[in-house]
């Protein structure tokens, strides 16, 4: 057999493992299933586009409101799921048993039935008829059918085991502790499938409203070749470096992370370009693949999709979008930047070498010089970009929106044309084809005009706070258009003769990214429907107070074992999930466990930290064995043991581990109440940390380590991510007093802005709540009123006991789930301490230290 042929398989077989795991491995050949395959997911598109758009508003017609929406997503997500992936591995794939055109068309109809019973349903609220009821159970069954084939068996075990509990939560078989008193079949049903609770929840409303469109938009941008685009001029800037096809893999793999919401396609996409080449400069298979895995995995934390999760959160958290990639922009890239250094000194222990340039090297100033010219040159054009558009808007005016259109398509032009006098890039590459690397000089300006749409989507969320769905559909259909117009502008600018050819197949590109987009969402959509049954089970049950319960139990009550736990839980949860439903899944029970719990140990910690914290730790459960999906598709590409290159990538993601424990207990990570400048420092410092942090547990840094540097490092690393413990063993950060105290000193404070309380009692459920709060104070008035129109807390005295006598509806004290009669048993001021940045000092000094032992040895 031709080495072609063999690589033609691989390639064949990497392909149907895509397939497989996103958009379905069926290829009919009959054509009604030929013609649905096409149709549907191109009707899913242009609906999803629609609803999507202003126009409906506008116009007055076609308008759905959100349960109408979710419900037709999800018809649209269950019927593909039954036409496009197999029922079992040995089902047939060139064509479609007649048993799943039954289930898709009954899966569509029991979907869509919010939508085409809307008016009904509404009218009788809580008390459905038994065409309802048993709508919602075979849809109910047809949706965890649809998440086994779409997803494999995990999710729908996990959900089947929260069904059951709904049902037979009230056993005498199970513990007390877990028990519930149990639901009827028509109470389950209605609060699954015909309430916003449960399937048509938040997570199918976020799917259907902004997920689809960002993963469109991915797709159409992919379908350009933005992704091939994105692999070269990753090897252009760093192949030639120690281990450069690795490092290129990093970067490659953080770049189209922006446009893939998918860890196995992104392994894939990058991987059989860069695997290969990796083996070829010195890596082991295992090595390769696992590098590949943690980059891949790692796009899923970077900005500003984080695989749809950042949407997830802005509900979840109720914080704005541009919040959630604020908190989540540092810890991803110094993540990214902690792998580079993983890889290059990976390269220092086994003396590897790049792969050759192309041409000659500069010196290292001259490098540097021409990259801060290079990074100012951006920094200089965004600015005028910036200040450009405020200039159209103030001359335009209402009329702002044409000169803007007209700006963004003239940038597009200008930089296609720019496109056209460059060769067009090989969009085939093969394992073993490069020789030299391509020069960037070369390269970049071939796909430049790929980054209008990026702007454009930047643009909206970032500048015109526009929301996430407004903004993805305008960078989509500006992809649309850039689809259906670069080659026939391309050949235009050539001066070449066939351009209504290049038209027909630029409108063929855009229908193909059209569908592919629609694919890639079908396991999303039923994910997250899938998900919403566990959402929808930890509200009618209250499974959640039972699991912080449970954990409380274990962990007896410690703070860091409980974390340990709930990093260990979350870990379990996400093995063998999608991103979103991971997230779903472990945030809905793990989420408000570190709340109660942490509030019990006195550690007050902001929501979105601890949904990050849960987030980081269900990710991980991509790479890990035995469930690493990832780790598999990389085995398949390096040809090495899928465990061991899961082991290997789960070591490289220690650092990705330890970032959560450090969300916990520094904040400023996630750049929270920290100022511009301090957001600055906390960046480089981090970075330091989490460098250090790599060589230690790399046992490398200018030389081979011994273990007692090792040793040092990690507590360099550790002190630097969280200076404030050492401060806290010299000098505790709070003083307690009484709480009797609490109104005279409120009274003798007033430039107080708010108060650590410590409170305690008993809530409905009988359950004894020891918790610490911080409440906001108004700034006048007196003690009463600065409590009770700061936090909506009004409080009692009984012989020199303080008692909460009421609370505001919808106030602060009330949002934390205080109670009546609970006691404020004391109250926190903080302590006037030095600055816990001091211990940077002796920290750098140290690594000073052994950075001098090293490089001593080294030159011996």
């Amino acid at each position: 057999m031709s080495t072609h042929t063999s690589q033609t398989l691989d390639t064949n077989k990497l392909d149907e493992m895509v397939a497989e795991a996103d958009t379905g491995k069926r290829a009919p050949t009959g054509r009604i299933a030929l013609a649905l395959l096409f149709l549907l997911p191109l009707c899913w598109s242009l609906f999803q586009l629609w609803i999507g758009s202003p126009l409906p508003s506008q116009f007055g017609f076609g308008f759905l409101n959100d349960t109408q929406s979710r419900a037709l997503h999800l018809a649209f997500a269950v019927s593909l799921a039954f036409l496009a992936f197999p029922a079992f591995s040995r089902s047939p794939t060139h064509r479609i048993p007649w048993l799943d055109y039954i289930f898709a068309s009954v899966g569509a109809f029991c979907a869509a039935y919010l939508f085409l019973f809307n008016d009904e349903l509404a009218m009788r609220p809580g008390l459905p008829t038994t065409l309802d009821l048993v709508v919602a159970g075979i849809g109910l069954l047809l949706t965890l059918e649809a998440a086994r084939r779409s997803l494999g068996p995990p999710l729908m075990i996990v959900a089947i085991f929260f069904l059951l509990y709904v049902f037979f939560g009230d056993a005498s078989w199970l513990p007390e502790v877990l028990r519930w008193k149990g639901a009827s079949f028509e109470k389950a049903m209605t609060h699954m499938w015909l309430t916003t609770e449960g399937v048509f929840g938040i997570a199918l409303g976020v799917s259907s409203g902004f997920v689809f469109l960002f993963v469109l938009f991915g797709a159409l941008l992919n379908q350009a070749g933005a992704g091939n685009y994105f692999i070269q001029v990753a090897f252009a800037l760093l192949g030639h470096m120690r281990g450069g096809p690795a490092k290129a893999a990093v970067l490659s793999s953080a770049m189209t992370g922006l446009i893939s919401g998918s860890s196995i396609a992104n392994v894939v996409t990058t991987g059989t370009f860069t695997i290969p080449l990796m083996k070829k400069v010195g890596f082991s298979p295992e090595k390769a693949g696992a590098v590949e895995v943690s980059s891949s995995v790692n796009g899923v934390i970077m900005p500003p999709v984080m695989g749809a999760v950042a949407f997830l959160m802005v509900e979840y958290v109720g914080i704005s979008y541009i919040e959630v990639v604020k908190h989540a922009f540092l810890p991803a890239t110094i993540s990214y930047i902690a792998l580079l250094y993983i890889v290059h000194l990976e390269a220092l222990k086994a003396d590897m070498r790049g792969l050759p340039r192309a041409t000659p090297a500069r010196p290292w100033k001259v490098a540097i010089l021409r990259s801060g010219i290079i990074v100012s040159s951006v920094m200089i054009l965004a600015g005028v970009l910036y200040y450009l558009v405020l200039a159209i808007k103030w001359v335009l005016g209402g009329w702002s929106h044409i000169g803007l259109l007209a700006l963004v398509i003239g940038g597009y032009m200008g930089l296609l044309y720019m496109s056209a006098k460059s060769k067009d890039l090989d969009m085939d590459t093969t394992e073993g084809a490069i020789v030299k690397l391509p020069v960037f000089a070369d390269i970049y300006r071939a796909g430049l005009y790929y980054l209008v749409p990026l702007v454009v989507l930047i643009w909206f969320l970032m500048v015109e706070r526009k929301s996430p769905g407004l903004s993805a559909f305008w960078a989509s259909l500006l992809m649309a258009f850039i689809l259906v117009t670069q080659k026939p502008l391309k050949a235009w600018f050539r001066k070449q003769s066939n351009i209504k050819s290049h038209v027909a197949l630029g409108v063929w590109d855009l229908v193909e990214g059209l569908i592919t987009g629609a694919r890639n969402m079908i396991g999303i959509g039923v994910a997250t429907a899938t998900a919403g049954i566990i959402v929808g089970t930890v509200t009618l049950t209250g499974v959640g107070q039972v699991m912080a319960e449970f954990v409380e139990l274990l962990s007896g009550g410690i703070l860091i074992v409980m974390l340990l736990m709930v990093a260990l839980i979350s870990l379990i949860l996400g093995m063998g999930l999608p991103t979103t439903a991971n997230y779903i899944v472990v945030s809905s029970l793990m989420a408000s466990v570190v709340v109660e719990l942490g509030a019990q140990s006195g550690l007050i910690v902001p929501m979105i930290a601890i949904h990050m914290f849960v987030f980081y730790f269900g990710i991980m459960a991509d790479v890990t064995p035995p469930v690493g999906l990832a780790s598999f598709a990389a085995a398949a590409v390096s040809g090495g043991d899928p465990i061991k290159t899961g082991f290997t990538a789960f070591f490289y993601s220690m650092r990705t581990a330890l970032l959560p424990f450090l969300f916990i207990f520094n904040t400023d990570l996630l750049l929270i109440d920290v100022t511009w400048w301090q957001g600055i420092v906390v960046f480089f410092v981090a970075l330091a940390a989490m460098l250090i942090f790599a060589a230690a547990t790399q046992g490398y840094f200018f030389a081979r380590s011994k273990h007692w540097e090792s040793a040092v490092l990690l507590v360099v690393a550790f002190t630097l991510f969280r200076p404030g413990f050492w401060l806290d063993q010299l000098l505790p950060p709070h003083e307690h007093y009484a709480g009797a105290e609490l109104m005279h000193y409120i009274e003798q404070h007033p430039e107080m802005e708010n108060v650590r309380l410590a409170v305690e009692g008993e809530n409905l459920d009988g359950r004894w709540i020891e918790t610490t709060v911080n409440l906001p104070l108004a700034p006048t008035g007196s003690a009463s009123n600065r409590l009770y129109d700061g936090a909506g807390i009004e409080l009692r005295d009984e012989e020199g006991r303080l008692f909460i006598d009421s609370l505001a509806f919808g106030g602060v004290a009330e949002q934390m789930k205080l109670d009546f009669d609970w006691e404020v048993t004391g109250f926190d001021i903080e302590n006037q301490r030095p600055a816990k940045e001091w211990f940077f000092i002796p920290a750098f000094l140290l690594v000073l230290w052994i950075i001098r032992r090293q490089k001593k040895r080294a030159a011996k």
